[in-house]
This record gives C-alpha cells, structure tokens and sequence, in this order.
C-alpha cells in the first residue's frame, strides 16, 4: 500500500512539473508571447534547473533542447524512483531501456498536450470567440504551428474550420504508435498505465 502511494505521489509531481517545462518547450516553438502571465509563470517555474543545463545544452532554430532534456530527464528519474518503490531496492535495470521509456513518454505528454490543447480552442472557438483572455490566446498560440499546416491544405470551408478534426486523426494516430512502441520497449512490464 505505501508504495501505491509513493507511486502515485510521483506519478502526479513529475507529470505536473514536466508538463510546466514542456509547455515551456512548446511555448519557445510556437514563438509565444512570453509577456502572458501564464508564460511569466511557466519561465520562473522551470528556470531554476534550467540555467545550468542551458549552458551545456544551448537551443537551436527557436527549438529549446534544454527544456525537452529536463523532461527527459525528469521522466527517466521517476521511473527509476518507481522501479526502486516496486521492488523495494535499487533495480538493475539497463540505462538505455530507462532512456527510451522515458523518451516515449516524453513525446506521449507532448501529444496529449496539443490534443487537449486543440479541444480548448474548438470549444472557446464556440463559446466565446472574441475573448482575449490570456489563457485562451496562450493555449492558441500553442496549437498555431500544428493547425497551420493542415489549414493550408484545407482551408476553412464557408467560415467552417475542420482543420481541428484532421489535427485530432493525426495526434490519435501519433498516440497509437507511441503506445505500441512503448508495449515493445517493455514500459508495460513494471506495471504502470501510462
């Protein structure tokens, strides 16, 4: 029972603070507006382990590395911490299969991320339209580089915009072949739905 707990504790901390950081991620690759209080909060929350990981790892082409090895990172910390609760010992466990869980689960919180991100949009698209609250433009400005491409090639069709359902396709599929590839790199042994 304590190691439920304990499980759970770091299952909910490190997805909480790993969304923070990739937000962050995702907020430098959309060019958001950093002057957001939402985005004010995001920079002074991650900055502290960020700093000197920058200095080792510098960003590249408005892509920041940084922020998306600290979730790697971070990811990769709370399996072990799992592993070590499951087993009730340090287990010996191959780094490179610790690396690779932790990648894919990575890029499985980045997807959920848009795909939540996109359901927001769709319904304030319906609901309040016009709102310039800082959230809401926040969140469209996240969902921005994966909508325009899919708007280019299918423009809106009589002020109906069905970008969002083909966005959706795209990010389910993304997520099944994630979740495969998680099943065959064995996350689904210790136990966990993640």
């Amino acid at each position: 029972m304590l190691a439920d707990i304990v499980i759970t504790i770091l299952l909910i901390a490190s997805t909480f603070y790993m969304t923070i950081v990739l937000l962050r991620f995702l907020l430098q690759l959309a060019r958001a507006d950093f002057y957001n209080p939402i985005s004010q909060f995001v920079v002074k929350a991650t900055n502290p382990p960020l700093r000197p990981l920058r200095r080792i790892i510098p960003g590249l082409g408005g892509i920041d590395g940084a922020s998306l090895v600290l979730a790697i990172i971070i990811q990769a910390i709370t399996f072990f911490l799992i592993l070590i609760a499951l087993n009730g010992g340090i287990p010996a466990i191959n780094p490179i299969t610790l690396l690779v869980w932790a990648v894919l689960n990575v890029l499985s919180l980045i997807v959920k991320i848009y795909f939540w991100s996109v359901i927001a949009v769709v319904i304030v698209s319906w609901i309040a339209p016009q709102s310039g609250h800082p959230a809401i433009q926040l969140v469209a400005q996240i969902t921005e580089p994966v909508m325009r491409p899919v708007r280019n090639i299918m423009p809106s069709m009589g002020g109906l915009d069905l970008s969002p359902i083909i966005v959706f396709l795209i990010l389910n599929v993304i997520s099944v072949v994630i979740d495969h590839m998680k099943v065959a790199a064995g996350l689904g042994s210790i136990g966990l739905g993640m």
